[in-house]
C-alpha cells in the first residue's frame, strides 16, 4: 500500500478549523497566502510520497549501524535528507536573517505530517533540527547565530538534543554530566548520554548537540542545570570545519521501532562546548525547545495514525470475505461489514481531530507572537500553553489507539510483518513515551498550564465550546448535539473541581491522580469541538454550491461518528477525574504485588 499525503484534509483543517488565516492577518508572514499554503502541502506530500515512503520499510529493516566511533544510518537516508535540505524543507518557519522562510509555524506542522507518516523515522532528524533552531533564535548569542544557526537552517548541519542520562530520565534534576571552564570562554564537557536521536550519521558534514550539564559551583537539582553547545567537528573562524570534537556515539540502541532512526549513546570526553544563555538556566533554555518537540511529536501521532489508517483501508477493500449486511453481495470486501466500517470510521474521525488540534496548537503559538495587542498576545500564549501537552498526549494516543486498530482491521494478517502494518504498530508506540511521557504532560496541564492563568485559558476554552454548540443546534438536532453538551459540561466541572482541589495542598494527591484522566476528558472535547467547527464549515460551503459534495458530507458525518462513538462516553473520564488520591493510596505495593 503506497502512502497519499491527504492533502485536501490538510488545506480544510488549516483555513476551516484552525484559522490559519487569523495568523496571515497579523502581517508578520508577508510572504504567505492562499496559494503558497497549497503550494507547500503538494510538494511536502509529493517529497513525502515519492522519496521519503519508499525507504519506511528499509529502514525498518535494515536500521542504522555504529563501528569505529562513527554511524552510518539507514540505506537511502543520507541521500534523501541532502534531498529533503535542498529542497527547503529545514527552513519554513525560520527568520529570513538567518536564511529562513519566516512562514506559519501550523503550515511547516502540516507539511512535517506527510515527512513522519511517510517515514517516522527519517523525520525525527530534522524535527529536533527545527527545535535547536528555536533555542538558538531564543537563547543563542548573535555570534553563535552567526556560526551555527544559518547552517541549521539551510540543512546543510543537523541538530540534536541530549539530555537524559542512565540515572536521569524524566527527572533531569539528577544529571551529572559536568562542564569545566577552559579559561578561554569554553568548557569541556563529560559525560554519557542516552536516547539520542540522530545523535550521529554522515546525512551532513556537522551535528549540532545541544547538551544539558553542570557547572563545577551549579546548585544541586534542576536550578544548576545549564545549556552547552557541542558540535561534531569545530569551527574555525571563517566558518571552514576543523578537527572532529572529542566526542563520539559509543552504540546505537535495539528498538521495538523506528529502527530507521540511529539513537545513540553519547561519549563526552573533555568534549569543547560553549554555553548556550544564562549559566544555571538551562532547563529553561532546554523547554524552548522541548515544547517545539513535544508539539512535533503530537503531529507525529497523527502522521503514524493517517499512515495506519491509509494501510488498513486498502486492505479492508480489497480482502473479501462474507455477504455485505448493506449490498447482499456474498463475498464482498471486509469494508462492508459494520463493525470494520465502524472501526476506520472512528479511526479517520479521531485522526482528524487530532490533526486539528496540533495545527491549532501551531496556530496559536503564532499569534501568540505576533497577534495585535499584548492583551490578544496573552490570551493566545495561554490557549498554546494549554494546548501543547494535549496536542502532544492525546495525539500520540490517538496515534497508538489507530495503528493497534489497523493491525485489528488486518486480522491475523495484521499481525504477519509482510503485511506492513505492525510496523506502524511498533513505531508509533514510543510517541508516548519521549519529549516527556504523557503522564508527565497530564501532570504539566494540572499542575501548571491549567493554574497559571488562574484557569482563564480553560475557562476561554469552554465558552468557546459553547459558542460552538450554540451554531451546532442549526445543523443537527437531537443526540449529535445533546452529546457535545454533555461533553462540555463534564469538562468543566471537572475543571472547576481541580482548580479548587489546587486550593487545598491536602488534595495533592487527589489532583495528581486526576491528571490522566482530565487531560484525556479535555482532549476528547476539544477533539470534538475542532470536528464541530469543521462540519460547520462544511455546512457553509455546501450552502453555497463551493467544493466535492460527497466530501464535504463526509466531514458533517465525522462530527457524527465523532460525537457518537467518543463524545457519548466521557462520563466515565469525567467519573475517574474524581476518584481520588485515597483510593491509589489503598494500592499499595503489597497489594499490586500481592
Amino acid at each position: 500500500m503506497t502512502y497519499r499525503a491527504p492533502i485536501r484534509d490538510l488545506a480544510f483543517a488549516l483555513q476551516a478549523v484552525a484559522g490559519i488565516d487569523q495568523v496571515a492577518a497579523t502581517g508578520a508572514f508577508p510572504d504567505y497566502d492562499a496559494d503558497l499554503m497549497g503550494a507547500v502541502l503538494e510538494a511536502a506530500g509529493q517529497f513525502s510520497e515519492e522519496v521519503l515512503a519508499p525507504l519506511n520499510r528499509v529502514g525498518d529493516q535494515k536500521g542504522s549501524v555504529c563501528k569505529d566511533g562513527n554511524v552510518t544510518p539507514a540505506p537511502g537516508f543520507s541521500d534523501a535528507y541532502r534531498q529533503f535540505a535542498a529542497g527547503g524543507w529545514t527552513s519554513l518557519t525560520a527568520q529570513t536573517h538567518s536564511g529562513g522562510q519566516q512562514l506559519p509555524k501550523a503550515l511547516e506542522l502540516a507539511a512535517y505530517e506527510t515527512v513522519h507518516a511517510a517515514n517516522m523515522a527519517f523525520g525525527l532528524c530534522p524535527m529536533l533540527s527545527l527545535a535547536s533552531i528555536e533555542a538558538l533564535e531564543a537563547v543563542g548569542t548573535p555570534e553563535q547565530q552567526s556560526k551555527y544557526l544559518t547552517k541549521l537552517v539551510s540543512g546543510e548541519w543537523t541538530g540534536a538534543m541530549v539530555l537524559t542520562e542512565p540515572g536521569a530520565g524524566s527527572d533531569l534534576g539528577a544529571l551529572t554530566a559536568t562542564a569545566v571552564p577552559k579559561g578561554d570562554g569554553t568548557y569541556k564537557l563529560s559525560g554519557q548520554k542516552i536516547f539520542i536521536t540522530w545523535g550521529d550519521h554522515d546525512a551532513t558534514d556537522n551535528i549540532v548537540h545541544l547538551v544539558l550539564a553542570r557547572l563545577p559551583d551549579s546548585p544541586p537539582g534542576p536550578k544548576g542545570i545549564s545549556l552547552f553547545l557541542a558540535s561534531k567537528y569545530h569551527v574555525n573562524a571563517d566558518g571552514s570545519l576543523g578537527e572532529r570534537n572529542s566526542f563520539y556515539p559509543v552504540s546505537v540502541e535495539h528498538k521495538l521501532g523506528i529502527h530507521g532512526s540511529p539513537t545513540c549513546v553519547m561519549a563526552y570526553e573533555d568534549a569543547t562546548a560553549e554555553l548556550v544563555g544564562q549559566p544555571n538556566q538551562g532547563l529553561a533554555h532546554m523547554f524552548v525547545m522541548m515544547n517545539a518537540a513535544r508539539l512535533a511529536v503530537g503531529v507525529e501521532g497523527v502522521g503514524i495514525a493517517e499512515r495506519a489508517y491509509q494501510h488498513a483501508l486498502a486492505y479492508a477493500q480489497e480482502r473479501k470475505q462474507g455477504r455485505s449486511v448493506w449490498t447482499g453481495v456474498a463475498n464482498s470486501p471486509i469494508v462492508d461489514h459494520p463493525d470494520v466500517r465502524r472501526t476506520l470510521s472512528v479511526m479517520k474521525a479521531k485522526i482528524a481531530a487530532a490533526r486539528a488540534i496540533c495545527l491549532s496548537t501551531g496556530v496559536a503559538a503564532d499569534l501568540a507572537r505576533h497577534a495585535a495587542t499584548e492583551d490578544e498576545r496573552r490570551q493566545w500564549k495561554g490557549r498554546e500553553d494549554l494546548f501543547t501537552p494535549i496536542a502532544k498526549a492525546w495525539s500520540t494516543d490517538v496515534g497508538c489507539e489507530v495503528a493497534s486498530q489497523g493491525v485489528q482491521v488486518h486480522g491475523g494478517m495484521g499481525f504477519i510483518e509482510e503485511t506492513g502494518a505492525a510496523q506502524y504498530y511498533r513505531d508509533a508506540r514510543i510517541t508516548p513515551i519521549y519529549e516527556g511521557t504523557n503522564g508527565i504532560q497530564a501532570m504539566d496541564l494540572v499542575g501548571r498550564k491549567l493554574s497559571q492563568d488562574g484557569g482563564a485559558s480553560a475557562k476561554a476554552l469552554i465558552a468557546d465550546f459553547k459558542t460552538t454548540l450554540t451554531a451546532l443546534g442549526k445543523l443537527y438536532t437531537g443526540k449529535p448535539v445533546e452529546r457535545f453538551a454533555n461533553a462540555i459540561e463534564a469538562v468543566e466541572d471537572a475543571t472547576l473541581w481541580i482548580l479548587d482541589a489546587k486550593q487545598d495542598p491536602a488534595r495533592a494527591a487527589d489532583v495528581l491522580t486526576a491528571a490522566d484522566a482530565y487531560l484525556k476528558l479535555l482532549g476528547d472535547v476539544t477533539g470534538g469541538w475542532m470536528l464541530a467547527k469543521g462540519a460547520l464549515a462544511a455546512k457553509a460551503q455546501l450552502d453555497t454550491g463551493e467544493g466535492d459534495t460527497v466530501w464535504l458530507e463526509g466531514k458533517i458525518a465525522l462530527y457524527e461518528i465523532y460525537a457518537a462513538n467518543v463524545l457519548g462516553h466521557v462520563s466515565s473520564r469525567l467519573a475517574a477525574v474524581g476518584q481520588g488520591g485515597a483510593l491509589l493510596e489503598r494500592m499499595s505495593v503489597d497489594v499490586l504485588a500481592g
